[in-house]
């Protein structure tokens, strides 16, 4: 039992590919429902992140952290799923929010421009010159959004276990090496795995819980303790600031203690470092 992440390209056919995996292994497919939930949390309609998500990260702008409430949220739905074991996700990011833990699979699917082309042409009717500067477009603005977003390239084929070009393979010969690859013991689920990523997905549900507040919190947990603080180092924040994020955490289902790891304003405006509860 494991995850398969699919990073691809617009008309690469990583969906059917993806699809094809699924199917073959009798995993859950997803894509589109991790964008669904975090449009329900970021309280604005789907339509418009659907839009955004093809702009520049710059979008994201408009809206108050916008940036790392989308990162937070993104990264807790898609968490949410893997946790249930036995899922090709293919979209955005997966190999990002899922780097460490050792049962993903990570692919990246690519394929020949002048193919993609083809297909973009059929599709939509255009000219080839429209077409291809369309793909053009949205490849750079899908590496803008790794590299603006989440730091990373997603051309860098460090990122991931396997690279598959599509030229001169069809879809089932692609879906076949994928399931080859994914039946080895390296990708098995095993305690470790299912632990790490057990803690992966608090430290997300206690970061979008915070994220509001506190956006540039940084999380992490261990068996149910986590331990916040600032990006920024240890800065200074008002006494009411630092009690309002420590409920908050407190309050998210699975965590048993929490140890705030920010300096604390007193009312006489001296800082206390409190490094466990209080």
């Amino acid at each position: 039992m494991s995850v398969i992440t699919i990073s691809r390209g617009s008309y690469s056919r990583g969906k059917e590919v993806a699809e094809k995996v699924a199917t073959e292994l009798g995993y859950e497919c997803i894509s589109r429902d991790i964008l669904l939930e975090a449009s329900e949390e970021f309280n604005i309609p789907e339509i418009r992140l659907v839009r955004a998500l093809h702009d520049a990260p710059s979008v994201l702008e408009r809206f108050t952290h916008g940036r790392e409430r989308y990162v937070s949220y993104i990264r807790k739905a898609l968490l949410q799923h893997i946790r249930k074991d036995n899922v090709v996700y293919h979209g955005l990011a997966g190999h990002y929010f899922l780097l460490n833990i050792p049962n993903v699979l990570k692919i990246r699917i690519i394929s020949d421009m002048e193919e993609r082309v083809k297909e973009e042409v059929r599709r939509e009717n255009i000219s080839e010159e429209k077409a291809r500067y369309i793909l053009r477009k949205d490849d750079d603005e899908r590496r803008k959004w790794g590299l603006r977003l989440y730091g990373i390239d997603t051309w860098d084929s460090r990122l991931y276990d396997m690279v598959i070009n599509i030229k001169n393979l069809s879809v089932e010969d692609a879906a076949d090496l994928i399931c080859r690859t994914v039946r080895k013991p390296n990708f098995e689920t095993t305690p470790e795995s299912e632990k790490i990523l057990d803690d992966s997905l608090l430290s997300a549900k206690v970061h979008a819980a915070l994220v509001k507040i506190a956006p540039k919190s940084i999380v992490t947990a261990d068996d149910g303790v986590v331990e916040i603080s600032d990006s920024e180092g240890l800065s200074d924040i008002k006494n009411d600031a630092f009690n309002e994020i420590k409920s908050i955490a407190e309050n998210v289902e699975g965590v048993k203690e929490v140890i705030m790891n920010m300096h604390r304003k007193t009312d006489n405006h001296r800082s206390v470092n409190p490094f466990h509860n209080i």
